[in-house]
């Protein structure tokens, strides 16, 4: 085990949003990253549902990227699709479904199935938000003010 030691541990990234108008937001972190923010309507943001499913496809993503390349070497293609409807009556999305999209042609179909097996145990074990997201999480909100 390694020695996680304050002066060894970097500093957790930041993370906010600023209100820009309207229902549009940017996402920021203390890394120097960006993300418009807004709502469906507003061509060039994301709105935050779709953030979600994109962290999730993201995750998977790169959890499945040490199998995979192991295998397929590290110049491989991957896309992986993220889709799901909101229950607006709820206001939740009852499911999301993702579609990892790799060619396996170069190996033979129990190697496939081989690859297939590992890379879904390695998303079932690391994608942190695959797994918040099976098992719930709590949200806790505070409100601070100027008064």
């Amino acid at each position: 085990m390694t020695d996680q030691s304050p002066a060894t541990t970097p500093a957790a990234t930041e993370l906010w949003v600023e209100r820009t108008g309207t229902r549009r937001y940017t996402g920021r972190s203390s890394r120097g990253a960006e993300v418009l923010i807004g709502s469906e309507s507003v061509e060039g943001v994301f709105t935050p549902g779709e953030l979600l499913k994109i962290a999730l496809a993201a995750c998977s993503g790169m959890s499945s990227d040490l199998p995979l390349s192991r295998r397929l070497g590290d110049d491989y293609d991957a896309t992986v699709r993220v889709s799901g409807a909101a229950d607006r009556v709820n206001e939740v999305y009852p499911l999301l479904e993702e579609v990892l999209e790799v060619d396996l042609s170069e190996l033979d179909p129990e190697a496939q199935q081989r690859l297939i097996t590992v890379v879904e145990k390695s998303i079932d074990k690391v994608c942190t938000v695959g797994r918040t997201l099976k098992t719930g999480t709590v949200v806790q909100l505070s409100i601070e003010t100027d008064s």
